[in-house]
């Protein structure tokens, strides 16, 4: 496991001693601070940038080919930080000595607040895509702004930015939302240069923390948004997916799953597109050809057979979209198969 210990006095500094660790090269745009690598550590882009009234904003968009351990060490600011990852997963825990990590998942909305003084660790996995949004709020320089508005906040959250609580840590892993993700998604595709992409990347952050602030007072009154998850949801579409591997021959609808899961449709898709990056039908259709392919290869049955097996209707269509996902018909599939066992 490789370490990085990072002092985290300033948004200059974490990228300097980042570049140390990584061997990058460390280039300033608009103020924004862009570390990129690609070597034996791994590959990535690490960048940060910082604006009035204590916010800041630091991702990651690497790659790592160790597992690593990042430390990073806290001065005497009491930041409330709003996480969320869009790819991959973190492994976190506040204090270097404690034994016990949490699990921080994808499009999972997440928001910490650690002690002064603390060391926060954060593992990232070997040869896995990691793309993770961290936006800082140090809380004396955000309560001088005016119309902070911090009254307004759920008790859970305001509480974080009273002064007595900078000795107390607070986390919330909440439910999870892909509107977020696509927010961010804007936030990273920005094009701009100049006045015109800091003024963008500020309002786009603001953004983004409205909307994790709303999903956080949503979560606290247990209303969840149309169109977030939370850990229940998250269990009964791997429920469902099991279902569906057992039950790969028979009518799957949208409205039968619903049904059977207790999801709404809406809520349905929104999981498996969580989950599996697809919608519920292209989770489906993947699956049967996954199936149908296993089945030319190690069964006796006829193709006809094997495509009622799998619940298709048509052996054209199934012939069709497996050409499209593997670039070859099933009967020289088979065929080549037959070949190298010869052979």
């Amino acid at each position: 496991m490789r370490l990085l210990h990072i002092k985290n006095t300033s948004t200059y500094d974490t990228l300097i001693q980042l570049q140390d660790y990584l061997n990058g090269d460390l280039k300033e745009a608009y103020g924004e601070y862009i570390l990129t690598f690609n070597n034996g550590f791994g590959n990535g882009v690490i960048r940060g940038i910082d604006f009035d009234w204590g916010l800041t904003l630091i991702d990651f968009n690497v790659n790592l080919v160790e597992v690593t351990k990042m430390i990073f060490e806290n001065n005497d600011k009491k930041l409330v930080e709003f996480i969320f990852i869009s790819e991959g997963y973190l492994d976190f825990k506040e204090e270097e000595e404690a034994t016990t990590f949490m699990n921080f998942d994808r499009y999972q909305n997440i928001i910490i607040s650690s002690k002064i003084h603390s060391k926060k660790v954060f593992i990232f996995p070997k040869s896995t895509q990691i793309k993770v949004n961290i936006i800082q709020l140090d809380t004396v320089s955000y309560k001088e702004k005016q119309n902070n508005n911090l009254s307004y906040l759920d008790k859970a959250l305001r509480t974080v930015f009273e002064k007595q609580n900078e000795v107390n840590s607070y986390h919330h892993l909440g439910s999870y939302n892909l509107k977020i993700a696509d927010r961010i998604k804007l936030l990273d595709d920005s094009s701009d240069t100049g006045i015109v992409k800091t003024l963008s990347i500020e309002g786009q952050l603001n953004l983004i923390m409205a909307m994790q602030i709303l999903e956080h007072q949503k979560t606290q009154s247990k209303d969840f948004l149309s169109d977030s998850l939370s850990r229940d949801h998250i269990k009964k579409i791997h429920e469902l997916s099991t279902y569906i591997t057992d039950n790969i021959s028979e009518p799957l609808s949208i409205n039968h799953l619903s049904k059977l899961s207790g999801l709404g449709p809406k809520k349905l898709q929104t999981g498996f597109k969580v989950l599996y990056s697809k919608s519920v039908n292209e989770y489906i259709r993947d699956l049967k050809l996954e199936v149908s392919r296993d089945q030319l290869k190690n069964c006796d049955l006829t193709i006809s057979e094997i495509v009622y097996s799998v619940g298709f209707k048509s052996r054209s269509y199934f012939s069709k979209i497996f050409f499209e996902r593997y670039g070859i018909l099933p009967k020289d599939y088979r065929n080549n198969i037959k070949k190298v066992k010869i052979t």
